[in-house]
């Protein structure tokens, strides 16, 4: 089982059509699931001024990827959580270039889109960086 499918989540409904797509491939392939949860910084600021602690902002992150983690433990496929700190594109694309990544698989929206339409689509971002495949899911 090398090699790893990173896939990409927020939380919102084209995550969740992406985990469908992810599952779909790790049970094909045999392979791993990463679910990467991005934590931008303005996001991060927010939190921390509006949460009673770290504690609280994790619980409200796993919250967010309750509904994904869900279909993972539905489908018996192995996967983990990862945490990321930066800007979602070049974070995303940063640790699928340093790790074992075979594909990445996201969502074509989520839910930031004034980042969408001010600063250009995560999907494109990652699409047009990243070293391995990468599926994009509307």
């Amino acid at each position: 089982m090398n090699g790893k499918i990173l896939l990409a989540s927020d939380g919102s409904n084209h995550a969740l059509r992406a985990a469908d797509e992810a599952i779909k491939l790790a049970r094909g392939l045999n392979k791993e699931v990463i679910v990467a949860y991005v934590v931008d910084f303005d996001q991060s600021k927010k939190d921390v001024l509006h949460s009673a602690g770290s504690i609280d902002r994790e619980q409200k992150r796993r919250k967010q990827l309750g509904s994904t983690e869900q279909k993972l433990q539905d489908s018996e496929v192995s996967y983990s959580v990862k945490v990321l700190h930066g800007t979602p594109g070049p974070a995303i694309v940063e640790y699928a270039n340093e790790n074992a990544i075979d594909y990445v698989v996201l969502g074509s929206r989520g839910l930031n889109s004034l980042q969408e339409m001010v600063l250009g689509s995560v999907s494109h971002k990652v699409a047009k960086r990243a070293q391995c495949p990468v599926l994009i899911v509307k």
